[in-house]
């Protein structure tokens, strides 16, 4: 399967984004409000300046405290991003976030951001993959 395919089923909801400058605890109530694990920094939406997910929140907070809640998201996020393209295999991405450790990227086209995915996303997709060459086996051998 693609990462096109996924971006498909996904609807077209949009990529969540915060500006640079916001934050972390604007960016902690956005992840919260819609129920998400990451968010990407975005001056409009389509250039990626980098990512930040829950996780990066609560290691600062465990290191530093609530001072870190008043400072920029950009002091937090990762500005080095693993991306990908929507012609690449699932297969593909889900190795690469599985090896980084990371489990959510950008899907681009050129230099703009076309949406997100996550490894539930690609697990998901996967699992349906499994299922429908499940299913055509069981029909093969009972001669379907």
């Amino acid at each position: 399967m693609l990462v096109q395919q996924i971006l498909k089923s996904k609807g077209d909801d949009g990529v969540v984004t915060v500006a640079p400058g916001t934050s972390v605890a604007k960016t902690a109530e956005v992840l919260s409000a819609r129920r998400i694990g990451a968010v990407i920094v975005s001056p409009d939406g389509k250039r990626v300046s980098g990512i930040v997910s829950e996780r990066d929140i609560v290691r600062e907070l465990g290191r530093r405290g609530a001072a870190c809640l008043g400072e920029p998201v950009e002091t937090l996020m990762t500005a080095k991003l693993v991306t990908c393209s929507r012609q690449e295999s699932t297969d593909d991405v889900m190795q690469r976030m599985t090896d980084g450790r990371f489990r959510h990227m950008p899907v681009m086209e050129g230099d703009q951001m076309i949406g997100l995915i996550s490894i539930g996303d690609v697990v998901k997709a996967r699992l349906m993959e499994l299922a429908a060459e499940k299913d055509a086996l069981e029909g093969m051998i009972k001669g379907f």
